[in-house]
């Protein structure tokens, strides 16, 4: 018989999306199935998670049927290993790649849930169900809970380390994997030529390769820290809480490097991104892929000019070293970023 462990990840809404590429990154799955709400919904999320890195797709009423169909057939063969959909479209669904339900927003009555979650654990395997839930919606999981006559287990958000050292074993695993599976001769030449002629350590050499294969990029992520959202109970709690939410969102924007150049003419400063023409790259994706990741709102996004191997795109010239760093990581077309000042 299969069986589905379910979990619950308590989150604010605007850490949803972190936390899921975190628990992605952690997780050991093969096809995921995401649930939204709302067809736009799906779009938005599928764009988002393809900038960084992963490979998604969008399924929703709004899809031809063929096209659908086509998707769908894709999302089997291995082609795309996220599918966000609605409820509607995803009720006949029967893909036994699915290991992983993410409730991303979770539904709003109790058979849509039991619907959701039978996507996965199917032919007898083992699946898993997440469920993010923020404050507000408490009353939703408990719903469920009570519907489905059990609790679900609560999880954590991985932490930095967690990530890493997952990270350092996929890292060491294809090692392995390249050598027991590719001829090498050739490259063990040309290291060994290289030694030869520099008389530099095989340690050195090899982190000097390891290097390149990552592209310049660290390999570790960078500590970021997921706070547990408070829960209060009664109207007038609630209402407290909205107005500190209001206030809080109010103060986090005061606190954002980039609003104080608050102009359409804001000093700007040419960046090169590495995708360009012979990617397939629009306008929209990098305009789309840059507001989501600096947070940016697409007014102060430049002049774009791409060419096919690459793209400048005028930003503003005083943006923080944090966003910077994160747009470098940031994936368009299924490629890096890998933004620098042009």
């Amino acid at each position: 018989a299969s069986t589905i462990r379910q979990r619950f990840s308590l989150v604010n809404h605007r850490q949803k999306l972190d936390a899921f590429t975190r628990i992605l990154e952690v997780e050991d799955y093969d096809g995921v199935l995401v649930f939204v709400r709302t067809k736009i919904a799906t779009i938005e999320l599928a764009d988002r998670l393809l900038a960084r890195g992963y490979r998604s797709q969008a399924l929703n009423g709004d899809i031809p049927q063929n096209q659908r169909e086509q998707i769908v057939e894709k999302f089997k063969q291995g082609q795309y290993d996220l599918l966000v959909a609605t409820d509607v479209v995803a009720r006949g669904l029967d893909i036994d790649r699915i290991s992983h339900v993410i409730n991303f927003d979770i539904p709003l009555d109790t058979e849509s849930y039991v619907h959701r979650i039978g996507r996965t654990g199917r032919a007898g395997r083992s699946g898993e169900a997440i469920l993010f839930v923020t404050p507000r919606e408490r009353r939703l999981l408990n719903a469920i809970e009570r519907a489905t006559k059990g609790k679900i287990e609560p999880m954590c958000i991985p932490s930095t380390d967690a990530i890493n050292q997952k990270r350092i074993s996929k890292f060491k695993q294809q090692i392995v994997d390249t050598i027991n599976h590719q001829d090498l001769s050739l490259y063990q030449q040309l290291i060994t030529e290289y030694q030869q002629e520099n008389d530099n350590d095989p340690e050195v050499i090899a982190a000097a390769l390891a290097y390149l294969a990552q592209g310049g990029k660290s390999l570790f992520e960078t500590e970021m820290t997921f706070h547990a959202p408070e829960e209060r109970s009664g109207d007038q709690k609630s209402n407290k809480r909205r107005r500190k939410d209001r206030d809080g969102n109010r103060e986090e924007r005061g606190k954002r490097p980039l609003k104080k150049a608050t102009s359409p003419n804001a000093d700007m400063t040419a960046y090169r991104i590495e995708v360009g023409h012979d990617d397939g790259v629009k306008p929209g994706n990098i305009v789309g892929a840059i507001a989501n990741e600096a947070n940016l709102n697409s007014k102060y996004i430049g002049h774009i000019n791409i060419r096919d191997h690459y793209t400048t795109v005028d930003l503003p010239r005083d943006m923080p070293k944090a966003i910077v760093n994160k747009l470098k990581k940031a994936y368009i077309c299924g490629k890096p970023m890998d933004l620098k000042p042009a």
